[in-house]
């Protein structure tokens, strides 16, 4: 299979005949073999039944159809597990995602040795206020915390070596964040090409203003999960030591001053309690690692690796 096309949707039924279509075409034009992979999140439209009509007529479309609302990755996570292409691309439902891009973001996979390449919306349709500003800020901070070169990490259009999207997992709402779960997953030539942005032909926006917050939430949890998954105790611990060497310092000190000066009363000093805060907080962080430490070394996954290469097995 040349082409695995992974397609999340909600309430799209409108767009569905024309975006197959237009897929179709792109195919037939470049000879690919390629499967269409569309994912219903839940629709309350009748977007399912408009899948099993393109499924009657095209044995090259897949669905998935989710019982309830899952989120967007939820939706990918299955469309990747499902696909058998060499290469997967991954587009929205709305007809926002030129399919005339995957060639050459095929090509870029196959010929450029590119792990995966992500879409930049250069020129967007969107409002100003709601999406591009708030976009603009958040890839700004998401480029200085993972150290990835990309101008817009939530692009939908994105091409994947097919060993890259089975070599990572998107959970929660981090289909913001793929390239960064790609990277801390060892795949580290990631692309970027400029795409065609459309305006939206039917139905509107699935997102609003939430998903910023719910962004910004999710940067700071895979950063973490990415440096210390594997080996908590490296940031509780560090955290833990210099709390609890600035509350025995502190406590240290009031002893000494308590000995020299006898009148010196400890509990009616601020630092007495801020030792007191220091040393307690130093003693939760140590045991949260250790914690940490067992949960990590027990878990089933704590010697999974992505091997690159075998030879001679």
């Amino acid at each position: 299979m040349d082409l695995s096309i992974v397609i999340p949707l909600i309430d799209e039924a409108e767009s569905l005949p024309e975006l197959t279509a237009w897929i179709g075409k792109v195919m037939n034009e470049n000879h690919y073999s390629y499967e269409i992979i569309y994912v219903d999140d839940g629709s309350s439209d009748n977007s399912w039944e408009v899948i099993e009509q393109l499924r009657s007529k095209n044995p090259n479309i897949k669905g998935i159809k989710f019982q309830r609302n899952y989120g967007k990755s939820a939706g990918l996570n299955e469309g990747f597990r499902a696909a058998t292409g060499d290469v997967v691309i991954t587009m929205d439902a709305d007809l926002q995602d030129s399919p005339d891009e995957i060639p050459e973001l095929r090509r870029m996979i196959l010929e450029d040795g590119f792990d995966m390449v992500s879409g930049w919306k250069k020129k967007r349709h969107d409002n100003t206020f709601t999406k591009n500003i708030p976009s603009k800020f958040f890839n700004a901070v998401t480029r200085t915390m993972s150290g990835i070169k990309l101008h817009d990490f939530n692009c939908g259009l994105k091409a994947y070596k097919s060993r890259t999207v089975k070599g990572i997992e998107v959970y929660g709402e981090m289909h913001r964040y793929i390239p960064v779960l790609a990277k801390w997953s060892g795949f580290k030539k990631i692309g970027e090409k400029v795409v065609e942005h459309r305006a939206r032909k039917y139905g509107k926006s699935k997102f609003g203003l939430r998903r910023f917050i719910n962004g910004f939430l999710d940067l700071l949890s895979i950063s973490f999960v990415g440096r210390f998954s594997k080996r908590p105790m490296h940031f509780f611990g560090l955290w833990g030591t210099i709390f609890f060497m600035i509350g025995l310092g502190i406590a240290i000190y009031l002893v000494i001053s308590k000995i020299i000066d006898s009148n010196f009363t400890l509990t009616n000093k601020p630092g007495f309690y801020l030792a007191l805060t220091s040393l307690v907080i130093g003693m939760q962080l140590f045991l949260a690692g250790f914690i940490g430490e067992l949960v990590s070394r027990n878990s089933p996954f704590r010697n999974t690796y992505l091997v690159e290469k075998k030879t001679g097995l």
